[in-house]
């Protein structure tokens, strides 16, 4: 019998609960008894925004109270930006339902310059992201990156102060938000690749639930595939805030390609693997782009990082 309530754990971020109420709507969608309750925490990712995650123990700081109130019985499915969950889930938890994925890429905002290439020499571009910094070094050594922390919106307000000339965000984050305007563009994968699960939405749940199997219906596919693979390749590399890594997934006739770039931080060296396998294939295809990473110069970068 379908659980009459179920209990929604999200941070309070505007887009956080963005992402919880899209979840609870499909939720309600469904042909079934099951109604949501959101229930909102204050992580310790959202009180520390003095400084840059890599240096205050990673993605985790986002995802902790929620898993515990999972762990806790105090909720049901937290809900997750997937860029921002670890590759190491606490025992316990699985990540079964993934939502259709929303734009994946990354999108500058300027006000003087609609790409890149076209942004004035030394140029000053906030960021929060090693991965975003160091593609935007590698194609234009000739700017500064500087740390930029908080929401969606409190990152938009800081363009224009603080002699910022552009800043890097996910695509994904503005649309849902319904942010976007003319000082934007989306950066291509060419140029920069995603990080890891961007524009994805996760339902993480307790092992075994029941609440599983009923809300299976919620789960796109091939989303899931393209994510798990993603995390694959994250996984293998002991991936985390302070790792500039891209991975990006995709399903093409039949098939998943990912591809991957792995960087120092000042952007000078860079390297990129590209691969493809069978749909089913996802766990090692992103083992194997993780080893080819390493093969071709990616050891060298990860021992750099230390």
């Amino acid at each position: 019998m379908a659980q009459a309530r179920i209990r929604i754990a999200t941070r309070g971020s505007e887009l956080a609960l963005w992402q919880a109420r899209h979840v609870a709507a499909a939720i309600g969608n469904l042909d079934t008894d099951l109604s949501c309750e959101l229930i909102e925490f204050t992580t310790t990712g959202d009180r520390i925004l003095d400084r840059p995650l890599a240096k205050v123990g990673g993605k985790g700081l986002f995802t902790k109270e929620l898993e515990r109130a999972l762990l806790d019985d105090e909720a049901d499915i937290a809900v997750h930006s997937m860029k921002d969950v670890p590759q190491q889930q606490p025992g316990g938890l699985l990540l079964p339902v993934m939502i259709t994925r929303a734009e994946p890429r990354d999108m500058l905002v300027c006000d003087q310059a609609g790409a890149i290439d076209e942004l004035a020499k030394g140029a000053v571009v906030g960021t929060s992201s090693l991965r975003r910094q160091s593609q935007l070094l590698h194609r234009r050594p000739d700017l500064r990156v500087v740390s930029l922390r908080g929401n969606v919106p409190t990152r938009l307000e800081k363009l224009g102060g603080d002699d910022l000339d552009a800043v890097v965000l996910a695509a994904a984050g503005l649309e849902r938000l319904d942010l976007i305007d003319q000082r934007m563009s989306v950066i291509s994968e060419t140029l920069m690749l995603p990080a890891v699960g961007q524009g994805a939405i996760g339902l993480q749940m307790r092992e075994g639930d029941a609440l599983i199997g009923e809300l299976e219906p919620l789960n796109h596919e091939p989303t899931l595939r393209c994510v798990q693979a993603e995390r694959a390749l994250a996984n293998a590399l002991g991936a985390s805030c302070e790792m500039p890594l891209g991975g990006f997934a995709t399903c093409e006739n039949g098939k998943l390609r990912l591809r991957a770039v792995l960087a120092d931080p000042s952007g000078g060296r860079l390297v990129k693997v590209e691969q493809m396998a069978a749909l089913e294939e996802g766990l090692e295809l992103g083992k194997r782009v993780a080893e080819q990473l390493r093969a071709q110069g990616g050891d060298s970068i990860l021992a750099g990082l230390l």
